[in-house]
């Protein structure tokens, strides 16, 4: 039988992105797993790095894991410009690992661990664990794990952020029946997609308000359960006006993630005593509402942040909301999102320096058409 410790790889005594690695033994095959970090805040293409990091030896209360995707989202370049809230976690030698989402697979169960074993997937059980790298060491509570029956990779991968932002807005603020209407701007976005298919699952009626390529984009949203569809620019029309007389009945529950003027106008379709949630804020505009509209119509205005969500409630609570998102999914009720998937090839084996710059380049790209607004879809690395 061939040693398990044997030849060395020439390539783990040079420099990896800038760190010196001396290694008394390799294991034969040793893993190399390819990680997005950065030391310091920036733009992304200045301040990410490829880091070339051995998977350490399996010990018995630890798994391995290897990424099959992970997304890039929004917060996940706040969070490397250094204006999102929550900051990453920076370690020694490496830097802050990029990502807070996406899904993997086990590839090693310790000696010791329970309720694992290799081929399951899984999901980070809290954010800011770093998903944009090829393999890593994990201990169980860093990770929970997913039945992957019925479900795509993308649809894993792209669990606990959207779908999960919606799916609480829904539920937490106001006690929304079936026929009930629920009304948002940002209906195209990943957010206000997934607003529109749960509602229509449990037969809650929505009104959508978009920007930008009307018609296409309204026909895709009526595609997925959306009640209604109107223009910005439309808002404070009479026929938006006779819209809100038709349906019966007060809207209660109003959805913001654009600010500014959209959402002041949204705001005077919503009856007494209603709630405007805010999740975001892309037009980077302040909120501004007519004073009468809290006096006499009793509005209550606030925020929402998952993350804070996350932290504030336990795993349990946590897994139980990800089972029947995952079992909408399962059913058809919630599609997979659009998306742009790029193949990564992140390999095993550690790269000389040109590939390095190579894989980084390519990553980076991703980043950037995020970033750009003309891609298709949510930007997506595979693995």
């Amino acid at each position: 039988m061939k040693s398990l410790l044997t030849t060395i790889n020439p390539l783990a005594f040079r420099t990896l992105s800038g760190h010196r690695f001396k290694y008394q033994q390799l294991r034969l095959n040793q893993t190399f797993a390819k990680i997005i970090a950065f030391e310091d805040y920036g733009k992304p293409r200045e301040v990410l790095k490829l880091r070339q990091e051995p998977l350490p030896e399996l010990s018995s209360k630890d798994l391995h894991v290897k990424f099959l995707a992970a997304p890039v989202n929004p917060a996940d370049v706040n969070q490397i410009e250094g204006s999102y809230p929550a900051k990453p976690i920076f370690r020694p030698g490496i830097g802050a690992i990029g990502g807070n989402e996406g899904v993997a697979e086990v590839i090693a169960v310790g000696a010791d661990v329970k309720g694992f074993k290799i081929g399951d997937w899984v999901i980070p059980s809290k954010p800011g664990f770093g998903t944009w790298r090829s393999h890593a060491a994990v201990q169980p509570e860093e990770i929970h794990r997913i039945s992957k029956e019925g479900i795509s990779v993308i649809q894993a991968a792209t669990l606990t952020v959207n779908p999960c932002t919606a799916y609480r807005m829904l539920q937490d603020f106001v006690e929304l029946k079936e026929g009930d209407y629920v009304v948002q701007n940002g209906g195209n976005s990943g957010v206000g997609q997934a607003v529109i298919q749960i509602a229509h699952a449990r037969g809650i009626k929505t009104i959508n308000i978009i920007q930008e390529n009307f018609e296409e984009a309204a026909q895709k949203l009526k595609d997925l359960g959306a009640t209604h569809v109107i223009a910005d620019t439309n808002i404070r029309k009479q026929e938006t006006r006779d819209l809100i007389k038709s349906i019966g009945r007060p809207i209660r529950l109003g959805l913001n993630c654009v600010g500014g003027k959209t959402t002041t106008d949204m705001s005077r379709l919503l009856g007494n005593n209603a709630t405007l949630v805010t999740y975001g804020g892309m037009s980077r505009e302040p909120l501004t509402f007519p004073t009468s509209i809290f006096i006499f119509k009793n509005l209550t205005a606030t925020g929402f942040w998952m993350t804070s969500w996350s932290k504030e409630h336990s795993k349990e609570e946590r897994a139980q909301m990800w089972d029947e998102i995952l079992d909408m999914m399962r059913d058809g009720k919630l599609k997979e999102v659009p998306n742009e998937a790029i193949s990564w090839g992140a390999g095993t084996e550690c790269l000389p320096q040109d590939q390095e710059q190579d894989m980084l380049k390519k990553f980076t790209d991703v980043v950037d058409k995020a970033l750009s607004g003309f891609s298709k879809g949510k930007q997506i690395v595979l693995f």
